[in-house]
């Protein structure tokens, strides 16, 4: 079996696309392909490894026979714990070790083609900034991914000199143990925030009428209390942090009028 020679990346970039590809091939295995991974991880047979590799495909197979082989080599025997433990226990265990045989042979290469401490960190850092495979199985990179941009908004809304202005996501509530709190914050802004979150929890855009789509930014009216898409009214959040009372479109024309 060759599961090293297809080509041997020597840039960091290189590196970094060869650590992407197989990554999204033992994706597939734990995740839609995941019927035939189990099938294929049969107790009854040798030790078995999970391979990716550089064209995105993976693979369930016997350890190199060479010592030591071409490259670090995965968890051996992930098949013998398929049966005695959950499902989906025994995927997070196979996702664990597969993350740090990645690892291992994304700076495998990295030792090899002479990377210094800058390439290095450049490379983990690429690397470092996507979910973990284990994250993609379990679900947690979506759920950190929401739970994100959940404290990001309700920080933004946090960071107003009026308590009342309201920059923050209709529909999502953000945990208590998420939420971003200043010291000098007090009792009665943070229940003024869960008021106004119950309060417009099925707010429609009072623009274009639309519902919350995920990661938008919006808006209150402070006058008529609708909510506004901020790229609707023409809003930024750089720009909601220095407006102390924000006025609609419609209410600022009434306002205007004689």
């Amino acid at each position: 079996m060759d599961v090293g020679q297809q080509y041997n990346p020597r840039t960091v970039e290189e590196v970094f696309r060869d650590f992407k590809s197989r990554r999204a091939g033992m994706i597939k295995a734990l995740t839609t392909d995941v019927e035939e991974f189990y099938q294929q991880c049969d107790p009854e047979k040798e030790n078995l490894c999970l391979y990716g590799f550089p064209n995105e495909r993976w693979e369930v197979n016997l350890p190199a026979e060479e010592v030591p082989p071409e490259l670090p080599e995965p968890a051996l025997g992930i098949n013998f714990a398929r049966d005695g433990m959950q499902e989906k226990d025994w995927l997070s265990l196979v996702a664990v070790h597969s993350d740090a045989w990645l690892l291992a042979v994304a700076f495998y290469f990295g030792a090899r083609f002479g990377f210094d401490k800058a390439d290095r960190k450049r490379l983990f850092n690429m690397i470092n900034d996507l979910p973990t495979i284990y994250e993609v199985v379990t679900g947690a990179a979506k759920k950190q991914s929401k739970e994100k941009t959940a404290v990001s908004n309700h920080s933004s809304s946090k960071a107003k000199p009026n308590p009342k202005q309201r920059v923050t996501e209709p529909q999502r509530e953000v945990p208590k143990s998420l939420q971003l709190k200043d010291d000098d914050e007090d009792e009665d802004e943070e229940a003024v925030d869960e008021e106004e979150e119950d309060e417009h929890g099925d707010a429609l855009c009072g623009a274009c009428g639309e519902n919350y789509g995920q990661d938008e930014f919006w808006i209150c009216c402070d006058i008529c209390e609708k909510w506004f898409h901020g790229k609707c009214v023409k809003i930024t959040p750089a720009r909601a942090e220095h407006i102390k009372q924000y006025k609609c479109p419609s209410c600022s024309n009434k306002r205007a009028r004689p």
